[in-house]
């Protein structure tokens, strides 16, 4: 099951947001929510369980649960998220993302905010190598029978050469402050088969 960051989520009777993080379980490699985007003003996101997950696509995942139900769910709290821009850059944010890829602003999660041992990983996230930054995670693939990641999508490059990774999660190290850690150098990840990435 290919569970993505900006897809679209539809409840049992419509359409009922976007996905905007993960919540997973690094002792065991377990995505054990899902956060739900309202897209409305002022924005709620909500903490869903992965087992309210029917079915996922690149572009669209479908819960069980009604819109009603879906709002009586937690309420993911953003109060802890921060902004940082990368060392030696100054410059104005939008340029930076359209000239400049590395130097995207990050968001990091503290950890109160979230059941406790779990952390947040969300799209950009920072993917390092034991030799440097490698690239940043863009979705991971989870096996439905039991939740847990099989891989992570990596997708690496800078504006038109980019491609997208996909990473045995055994390969990963650890997870740190929005930031996964791989126990491979960037010579090793060459070898693995990547996808070229389609820009709309």
């Amino acid at each position: 099951m290919d569970i993505s960051f900006n897809a679209q989520v539809n409840c049992s009777d419509g359409p009922c947001g976007q996905s905007a993080f993960m919540i997973l379980k690094p002792t065991t490699e377990e995505i054990t929510h899902l956060v739900v985007s309202d897209n409305l003003f002022p924005e709620t996101e909500y903490q869903v369980s992965i087992d309210h997950v029917v079915e996922s696509t690149p572009h669209q995942i479908r819960l069980d649960c009604s819109r009603a139900e879906l709002s009586k769910m937690p309420i993911f709290d953003r109060s802890g998220l921060f902004s940082t821009y990368i060392p030696g850059y100054i410059g104005n944010p939008y340029m930076t993302y359209l000239y400049y890829a590395p130097t995207f602003t990050r968001t990091i999660l503290k950890k109160n905010h979230l059941p406790a041992g779990e952390l947040a990983i969300g799209r950009g996230a920072r993917v390092e190598a034991a030799d440097g930054q490698v690239g940043q995670v863009e979705e991971f693939l989870i096996d439905p029978n039991n939740d847990h990641i099989t891989h992570l999508v990596m997708r690496e490059g800078y504006l038109w050469w980019q491609k997208d990774v996909t990473i045995p999660v055994s390969r990963v190290d650890h997870y740190k402050d929005n930031t996964v850690y791989l126990n491979l150098n960037k010579q090793d990840i060459e070898k693995f088969p990547d996808i070229p990435v389609r820009h709309r």
